[in-house]
């Protein structure tokens, strides 16, 4: 830890007792200055908290980034001493005072998070080669995309600060993480320390340190940054060259995962120039046995992506580097490079279902939540044959919505195109034809499909059995994205 463990107790009561949480410090600050504080504008905290008592002198350290007198600052932090504190790196001397040494920040209700202070805090310093990230955009998909619910054991693989492990402590009763890094380690275990929490901590590179054993819910977000291979910060490059490291985990999934386990990991992934990216991400997951259900959510050109990474650590500029990397994404052909969610299942059986696909329209939050209904759906599918969806019945789902684009015409409008549409959830949409329209504007969860079809058949002179050949894989497609739902019997 940064800190020994009474050194660990007593910054917890200096915090808890100046109310320094989300809320105490939402409520110092009010609305309108928490929310410029979300965008790094620190005018209005500032002028909140002049009177420096323990709660404006932790804010205007931790939060605005400011250098403050040296009793000032040990008043908040009291009973930690300024000499532990310094120690442990939690301050540091600056000019006439002292400074934020980490990034402590009040997260959720009443946890805290130790990170490293992030780049954009302290232009012009390099950043640490074992840089130890707080919670940034990524981090936060993570968060929203894990599946929430009751589990024996989770694991998070590389959990840097411990942010994933503090969310698996609401739902696991047995959390263990791993990091390469010894320094991330130190990190996290002060965050679980802080925050009452006990998390088996190993130190290796992803799965190793977990060989041979199996958890209910596996939780990533590796470095996953595409390039050569080159390593120069251990929280966004893994040594491994393109996306390999995304092949990896799926592979490795199937040893980690109990019956029935869900794993679930960031990832970047190449767009080759003539191939189909979902082609080739699928390839990951031959073999494995497992159910995949992967999202990509954005997609960058290349020298937005470099540019990207190279702000994100704080570099100057360097033309050469960044052209070899440009270079080496040229030479491989690699036009974009894709982000997503990958969400993989241990589900035992013999024909798993895999999902390449993209998402990038705004989903209701949590997207976990959207997940396990996903991996739901697969399993009520998977129990049906063709006369098992036949006999079933079905409703639209609440809200669905039918959206038509029409041209005006000599005798009026002509409808071109039909849309059905989710309004909330993952926001699906999806063109249908007017017999599929009919088949889903007759889901009212009264009658069994099988009948539903053969009223459509004799409406539309359609035989009935080549109806119902034709509507299975249609109904399961809609069953899948949600936009239809079986009735329970």
């Amino acid at each position: 830890m940064l800190l020994s463990p009474a050194g660990v107790d007593a910054l917890r009561t200096a915090l808890t007792r100046a109310g320094f949480t989300a809320n105490g410090f939402a409520d110092r600050l009010g609305p309108q200055a928490t929310g410029a504080v979300a965008r790094n504008d620190f005018r209005a905290a500032l002028r909140a908290t002049e009177d420096r008592d323990p709660l404006a002198t932790l804010i205007r350290v931790y939060i605005c980034d400011q250098t403050e007198p040296e009793p000032a600052v040990a008043a908040a932090l009291a009973p930690l001493t300024v000499e532990e504190a310094l120690a442990g790196g939690l301050v540091e001397r600056h000019g006439d005072g002292l400074r934020a040494g980490v990034d402590l920040e009040p997260y959720g209700d009443d946890w805290f998070v130790l990170a490293d202070v992030p780049a954009s805090a302290r232009p012009g310093r390099p950043l640490h080669a074992e840089h130890v990230l707080g919670i940034g955009g990524a981090t936060q998909t993570l968060i929203g995309a894990t599946v929430r619910r009751p589990v024996e054991t989770a694991l998070d693989l590389g959990t840097g600060s411990g942010v994933q492990a503090l969310h698996l402590s609401t739902h696991a009763r047995r959390v263990t993480a791993t990091d390469v890094s010894e320094r991330a380690l130190r990190f996290a275990a002060t965050t679980a320390a802080l925050n009452g929490q006990d998390w088996e901590l190993l130190r290796g590179d992803l799965v190793a340190p977990v060989a041979g054993r199996r958890f209910d819910l596996v939780v990533s977000n590796p470095p996953f940054v595409v390039g050569p291979g080159t390593t120069t910060h251990v929280y966004r490059d893994s040594g491994r060259v393109g996306d390999a490291i995304g092949a990896e985990l799926a592979a490795a999934a199937p040893h980690l995962l109990t019956e029935g386990g869900t794993m679930q990991y960031l990832a970047n992934w190449v767009h080759v120039t003539g191939e189909d990216w979902a082609e080739r991400v699928t390839g990951w997951f031959a073999g494995t046995g497992l159910d995949a259900w992967v999202i990509q959510r954005e997609v960058a050109d290349p020298m937005a992506y470099v540019n990207l990474w190279v702000t994100d650590v704080g570099e100057t500029a360097d033309p050469q580097r960044m052209a070899a990397w440009l270079d080496w994404f040229d030479a491989h052909k690699v036009e974009a490079v894709g982000f997503g969610i990958v969400s993989l299942r241990r589900a035992g059986h013999d024909e798993p279902v895999v999902r390449v696909e993209d998402l990038r329209q705004r989903v209701e939050p949590p997207l976990g939540d959207r997940v396990g209904e996903w991996f739901d759906r697969q399993d009520w599918l998977r129990a049906r044959d063709t006369d098992g969806l036949l006999a079933a019945r079905y409703r639209a789902a609440d809200g669905l919505q039918l959206r038509q684009e029409a041209t005006m015409g000599a005798d009026g409008w002509a409808v071109d195109r039909q849309v059905l549409a989710m309004p909330h959830g993952l926001r699906w949409s999806e063109e249908i034809d007017p017999l599929v329209l009919a088949l889903v504007g007759g889901a009212d969860g009264r009658l069994p499909l099988r009948d539903q079809l053969a009223l459509l058949a004799a409406a539309h002179d359609v035989a009935p059995d080549e109806l119902a050949e034709a509507a299975g894989p249609i109904v399961a497609h809609l069953v899948e994205r949600g936009l239809v739902e079986p009735v329970a019997d």
